[in-house]
């Protein structure tokens, strides 16, 4: 049976239409996909073929040696033992820092949202000024504090600066959540003789896993990434990775090490990458439970 022609006219626009959309997006993904190319490609290159081709070319040569090199034996922030001194150094700030800011942020939540007191809303916008905060503003009286707890140019001081800063994004995170479980549970819990741990412990912290986890990885991520702190405030065998990795980036030497530097980035990229390939789902599920619950 022959086809309705403004059927088959209808359908031919619409199969144009695709085909141009995804060739449009197909277009800027490869464009914003070509530095990872351009990254991964020259960490597996020889440093002479980098030299002689250029960095952005298709390699024809095949190499692990730069990746052992970046993480043990490159010179790098005044030793020559690679950035897996400095790798450890992120996992030692990151993880306590990200448990610890979660926790805080969801007790402050938890208290903003659900044990309200005369000018808690107050607080609340005061703690919400953080998220739009600067960096660079808290430079001085971070430097003040740490110098006068002994924590200057050490991971530790590092651990307490993340934490500080980070409660405000975990305290918005999980307040805006929280507002959304039902008061009537809370009250049920206090008649029955509950009180304010019993009822976070038992009520609250069973409800919490969506926007945990959005906010476990929001602070890994943004903690594990963060330059500014790392690099003002520590130095030599104290830096974190991405520190370390901008030394290496501005070396002096007459031919730059671009596989090792490459193979670097790559190693300081894997545990966010493993953090948004395990966790990117529930990062966006948490999401919109959060929005819609």
């Amino acid at each position: 049976m022959a086809l309705d022609p403004l059927a088959r006219s209808a359908s031919l626009r619409y199969a144009a239409g695709r085909i141009a959309i995804y060739s449009f997006l197909g277009f800027f993904a490869l464009i914003y996909l070509l530095p990872l190319f351009v990254v991964v490609a020259n960490s597996f290159r020889e440093l002479p073929e980098i030299t002689r081709n250029g960095l952005i070319a298709l390699p024809h040569s095949f190499s692990l040696k730069a990746w052992p090199q970046a993480w043990a034996h490159y010179c790098v922030a005044g030793t020559c033992e690679g950035i897996k001194r400095n790798f450890y150094n992120s996992l030692i700030m990151t993880i306590p820092a990200t448990i610890a800011s979660t926790l805080l942020g969801a007790i402050n939540g938890y208290v903003l949202s659900k044990w309200r007191f005369p000018g808690s809303e107050t607080l609340f916008v005061c703690i919400l000024l953080g998220v739009f905060m600067p960096g660079q503003v808290a430079l001085l009286p971070w430097a003040y504090i740490l110098g006068n707890l002994g924590l200057s140019n050490s991971v530790y001081g590092l651990i307490l600066v993340h934490v500080i800063q980070g409660i405000s994004f975990t305290t918005l995170f999980c307040r805006n959540y929280y507002v959304n479980i039902p008061d009537d549970l809370i009250k049920a819990a206090r008649i029955d003789g509950a009180g304010f741990w019993r009822i976070f412990a038992k009520i609250i912290l069973p409800l919490s896993p969506p926007i945990l986890i959005v906010t476990v990885i929001w602070q890994f991520t943004g903690i594990w990434n963060e330059f500014l702190f790392g690099l003002v405030f520590t130095g030599g065998t104290q830096q974190p990775i991405t520190a370390s990795l901008v030394a290496l980036a501005t070396s002096q030497m007459n031919a730059h090490p671009y596989d090792v530097a490459s193979s670097a980035v790559l190693i300081g990229a894997i545990p966010p990458l493993l953090i948004y390939l395990f966790g990117g789902k529930y990062f966006v599920r948490g999401l919109t439970q959060g929005a819609i619950k």
